[in-house]
């Protein structure tokens, strides 16, 4: 049994040099320990037989290698030693081992690399330094709680963008302190170290606010690159939530304000809605189509159809539900005895989602995120009209009224209740459903049984 003591988990230096002597001298993988400091990681060390020293040129590697041993012996997992070693061991005989990204141990060390990359990626972008008056100096602390052994990696990147500044960056596990000429290390510290805030902080939370655009706002994908965890060393994050509440509280404010404005009459309102939605950059749909497509229909409608999202007419004309699937939708209305004109008929996405093959426009069905960036504006719609019924066509509209996945052979026929807790809805399919439909006869039969959806819909606004 081997046993290698390395001085820092992070000392990439060190295990190399263990590693080129344990191969050279042929010791297979599962007869070393490793372990950091004085930390004992198994209950033989003391009967362990030495570690040879490292032989000159014994072994050459990929430099792929070792740009990810340099990433991945960063890692916090404690058997990182143990697996980069194995692979270096196996590459003496694999020597393209790295170019089979299937392999189960290249794949995970190629995990732990990235996630150190990552770390290091949020190290950068969200550590915020603070102001401290230091005798007749100013010094700049920041804190900051990586996941992984990055600090001491990540010292050369602050050293050269803040030069000019005296600074010091605490972790739990290291500090680091720049004097303006030379770098030290110290012992790690705790949160309560690091100051809370300074005047630079308030004038750049007051600036951050007045820039602030909710309607480019994307909670998912923030989070996703800024998890929570940082937002506490971010002054400008704690006004994230206020801002956006603060937001929409405006927007329905404005609504209500046109609607009590004209005694009661929603119709401005309505227009000042769908003029806002023409600028609507919500998801990224908005960059590809020819423009929004909102609702139209009477604001006192009691019954309102929510469809998918516009298709092609749809988004060249500007009006939704006027191509094919329009066309059958007419039709059904009609046999179902609804006059279009006394109903509200919208979609859940109002921009066309489309792929390009040649000069035509195929329909993309619309995804979760595109759907939930979208639901707003049927969310301030449903709230102006104050349907008695709300029929969704399909499963995008569904999913959009519900905010949720809806099964519609589960659901079709029956009213339902929607989240708000007072409205009434019903699911039936799409119109673009029956042009799908192979067989004549089976086409017909459903046509008739969504206009006896249509009927039972039409009789519960009534």
């Amino acid at each position: 049994m081997r046993v290698v003591t390395l001085p820092a988990p992070d000392d990439f230096d060190a295990w190399r040099d263990a590693a080129r002597g344990l191969v050279a001298d042929d010791v297979p993988a599962e007869d070393v320990v490793w372990q950091v400091g004085a930390e004992s990681t198994d209950l033989f060390a003391a009967t362990a037989d030495p570690v040879p020293a490292p032989a000159p040129g014994a072994m050459s590697v990929p430099r792929a290698f070792l740009d990810l041993a340099r990433n991945a012996i960063l890692h916090s997992d404690p058997e990182r030693f143990a697996l980069l070693y194995a692979l270096l061991a196996r590459l003496r005989s694999q020597p393209k081992l790295l170019e089979d990204r299937a392999d189960p141990l290249v794949r995970r060390l190629d995990g732990l690399a990235k996630n150190v990359r990552r770390d290091i990626h949020k190290m950068r972008a969200f550590l915020r330094f603070r102001e401290m008056p230091e005798d007749d100096a100013t010094r700049y602390v920041a804190w900051f709680e990586p996941d992984h052994h990055i600090v001491r990696a990540n010292a050369a990147f602050f050293v050269n963008r803040f030069a000019s500044m005296s600074w010091s960056i605490l972790t739990p596990e290291v500090s680091l302190h720049w004097d303006g000429a030379a770098l030290s290390e110290g012992p790690g510290a705790a949160k309560a170290d690091a100051p809370d805030g300074d005047p630079v902080e308030e004038v750049w939370k007051t600036y951050y606010a007045s820039i602030f655009n909710p309607a480019r706002v994307k909670v998912g994908a923030m989070l996703k690159e800024m998890p929570r965890k940082y937002w506490k060393n971010m002054p400008e994050t704690a006004l994230v939530p206020g801002l956006l509440a603060a937001a929409q509280a405006r927007e329905s404010g404005m609504i209500e304000k046109a609607r009590g404005a004209i005694g009661g009459n929603a119709q401005i309102a309505w227009e000042a809605l769908r003029e806002e939605a023409m600028g609507c950059t919500r998801c990224h749909l908005h960059r590809h189509a020819t423009q929004t497509v909102f609702g139209e229909g009477p604001v006192t409608a009691s019954l309102m159809f929510v469809g998918e999202q516009p298709g092609d007419q749809e988004d060249l004309a500007g009006h939704p539900f006027v191509g094919p699937a329009g066309q059958v939708f007419d039709r059904a209305l009609a046999q179902a005895g609804i006059d279009r004109a006394d109903a509200y008929v919208t979609n859940a996405v109002k921009h066309f989602k489309f792929e390009q093959r040649a000069k035509r426009r195929i329909h993309a069905k619309p995804d979760a995120g595109e759907i939930e960036a979208c639901r707003w504006w049927i969310e301030q719609e449903r709230m102006l009209l104050r349907p008695r019924v709300t029929v969704a066509l399909g499963a995008t509209a569904a999913r959009s009224l519900f905010g949720k996945v809806m099964t519609i052979s589960r659901e079709r026929g029956r009213a339902l209740r929607l989240p708000d807790g007072g409205s009434e809805a019903w699911i039936t399919v799409h119109p673009s459903y029956l042009l799908r439909l192979p067989d004549k006869a089976q086409a017909e039969e459903e046509f008739e049984r969504f206009v006896e959806d249509l009927r039972l819909a039409n009789a519960a606004a009534a």
